[in-house]
């Protein structure tokens, strides 16, 4: 079986995170899967900061961003596919709207489920979800104002990098209160309304290039995303998410 216990990336090595299935139990679907399985299973490996070099990891101390990896080998939860925890990000200090992130997808195949969660009256409302299916090389731009989860639907390990403010940390209670995202996805390939939400829209299936129109960004998929240390101000908008053009998502 293979297993990711280290990452080698240029010139140097790098020792995972791993979350485990006892850290997810709360945003499991398939509650009776729970009951007979191996608490301790590992789901993905989260590689945080990573660089080929020194230069490379100063450059994105000094500009405030970090670059991860993540790998998410083909799983089951029961019923349901494997995924992450699911999170949302804080705010930028002093405004009502939250750190971006932006992914590309290396290796496999990825269903990002993106929700927009929105206070009304002191209550909590999902007023947005999209799904965007990426494949190798496409980039998914996680917009302000947005919780994600990350989905991998196939038969073989999906590997992900992600550029994001290092400023912050990724807010996990909201979701796992609510026992996961505002959809699960199965694996019979349906999407299955999480009853604790109530009342939620309907999905928006969208391309990466979709989410880019709509927000007002566009990244070059020919382009490795590593390579945008050389040209920082392509990232200039996770760490001041006002650089983006469009305003719909605030």
């Amino acid at each position: 079986m293979e297993t990711w216990n280290e990452l080698k990336f240029g010139e140097r090595t790098f020792f995972p995170v791993v979350r485990k299935l006892k850290e997810m139990k709360e945003v499991v679907f398939d509650k009776s899967f729970l009951k007979h399985a191996n608490m301790d299973m590992e789901l993905y490996f989260m590689f945080r900061e990573v660089s080929k070099n020194k230069e490379d990891a100063r450059k994105m101390d000094e500009k405030g961003l970090r670059y991860d990896i993540t790998i998410i080998p083909p799983n089951k939860l029961g019923l349901e596919f494997v995924k992450t925890a699911g999170h949302y990000h804080p705010f930028l200090p002093g405004s009502r709207i939250t750190y971006p992130e932006v992914y590309e997808v290396l290796e496999g195949e990825a269903h990002y489920l993106l929700q927009r969660m929105e206070e009304e009256r002191g209550t909590e409302k999902i007023t947005d979800i999209v799904v965007v299916k990426a494949k190798k090389g496409d980039k998914v731009i996680i917009p302000p104002n947005y919780g994600h989860v990350t989905i991998n639907p196939t038969e073989t390990a999906l590997k992900m990098a992600n550029w994001v403010a290092r400023a912050f940390s990724s807010i996990y209670e909201p979701m796992k209160r609510r026992g996961g995202a505002a959809y699960f996805e199965l694996t019979n390939g349906e999407f299955v309304k999480n009853e604790e939400y109530g009342e939620v829209p309907d999905i928006r299936f969208l391309k990466p290039s979709e989410v880019e129109k709509e927000v007002g960004l566009s990244l070059s998929k020919e382009v490795e995303m590593y390579e945008l240390i050389r040209a920082p101000e392509m990232l200039a908008f996770l760490t001041n998410p006002n650089l983006l053009i469009k305003k719909k998502y605030f």
